[in-house]
């Protein structure tokens, strides 16, 4: 959260560094010297006597030129462009952050808040499974299953008791 950034670029430094490069500064460039403005005088010297075979080649790389105003100024603008990337890049990281830790906060709020209540199971399961079964068996002979049917209805109102003391006395 610390760490905010923020590049501007006024009017003014815009004006000055345009206004720069079209009054470029008064550089007197000095002429190149010649071949005979290289010779020392005595090769000259010597050189006038006798026939010369091959003629001194200038050196095949030229000095290189003082950057111009206008690099100096794209180089200041990639600059700014560059560090503006890099915010750009911790911002777009932040907000990253942010989202996951908002939707993982969203999802811990509606986990709460539609929680379905506890579900007990239903009392006297076992008992009523054992009458279904015994009234599958004897379909022909349902009053053979009395006792398991009374063990179930006994189970029903201990369940109803719990649940409710004042009903079922």
């Amino acid at each position: 959260m610390g760490d905010s950034y923020t590049v501007h670029i006024s009017s003014n430094l815009l004006h000055h560094l345009t206004h720069e490069a079209k009054n470029p500064k008064n550089v007197k460039a000095k002429p190149p010297k010649t071949r005979d403005e290289l010779k020392p005088a005595s090769y000259a010297a010597a050189s006038s006597s006798t026939p010369q075979k091959w003629p001194v080649q200038p050196p095949l790389f030229r000095p290189a030129r003082p950057p111009s105003p206008a690099v100096s100024e794209l180089e200041a603008i990639k600059k700014v462009v560059q560090e503006g990337k890099a915010v750009l890049e911790k911002v777009e990281k932040r907000e990253e952050d942010m989202i996951q830790e908002l939707t993982k906060r969203a999802k811990v709020l509606h986990e709460k808040e539609f929680k379905l209540p506890y579900q007990k199971l239903a009392p006297c399961l076992n008992e009523r499974e054992a009458c279904l079964l015994c009234y599958k068996e004897h379909l022909e002979d349902p009053l053979s299953c009395a006792s398991l049917v009374e063990k179930f209805a006994d189970c029903a109102r201990q369940a109803r008791r719990k649940l409710n003391p004042c009903v079922g006395r």
